[in-house]
């Protein structure tokens, strides 16, 4: 499997005025959904590096514990998918119900640490940073540069890190997805 890493993109794109900025529309959940998954794969390794930041504080803070902790995450998340590409049951939550999928994955992560004590780091460690990917990746709007990249990672001419990711977890939009299917149907 050929993985690129995307571009970061300037950080006056990624942080811009508040004009390119808006809440969602909670009442079309596709739409929202959407404009995450565009997001998230656009501004993929600005995301890492802020990630990386706060992991990195957090981390220097509490070795051990945030060791310990990505560990647990890590373990789970691999349980999780595996489980979900073996269990028929689980498959069938996963594709009906992806956002409950993922907050199963990080309660359980949750609950696991708090047996080792290390919540707080859970807590601003890897949460945080998550937490701080939604709201970005929900409150940015798309621009046209953003929405050809999304294209062009939906159809498999390009796999990055977090399309691969969205994949494992199949937040992936399905027409786009089925275009690929056929993409690959026509290349055999």
């Amino acid at each position: 499997m050929d993985v690129q890493v995307a571009p970061l993109r300037s950080w006056d794109d990624f942080i811009p005025g508040h004009d390119r900025f808006a809440l969602p529309d909670f009442k079309d959940i596709s739409k929202w959904n959407n404009r995450v998954v565009s997001n998230l794969l656009y501004y993929q390794t600005n995301y890492l590096v802020v990630a990386a930041t706060v992991i990195s504080i957090v981390g220097f803070l509490n070795p051990l514990s945030m060791i310990l902790g990505a560990a647990v995450v890590v373990l789970v998340f691999t349980a999780f998918v595996w489980a979900s590409h073996n269990k028929d049951f689980i498959r069938r939550f996963k594709k009906h119900y992806p956002a409950a999928f993922v907050v199963a994955i990080i309660l359980l992560s949750y609950f696991l640490i708090s047996f080792f004590g290390g919540v707080m780091v859970f807590m601003f460690g890897i949460t945080f940073p998550l937490f701080l990917m939604f709201v970005h990746a929900s409150l940015r709007l798309r621009n046209i540069k953003n929405k050809m990249e999304n294209k062009m990672e939906s159809i498999g001419l390009k796999k990055t890190p977090m399309g691969i990711v969205l994949d494992l977890l199949e937040q992936q939009e399905e027409g786009i997805t089925k275009l690929a299917d056929y993409l690959a149907k026509a290349k055999e």
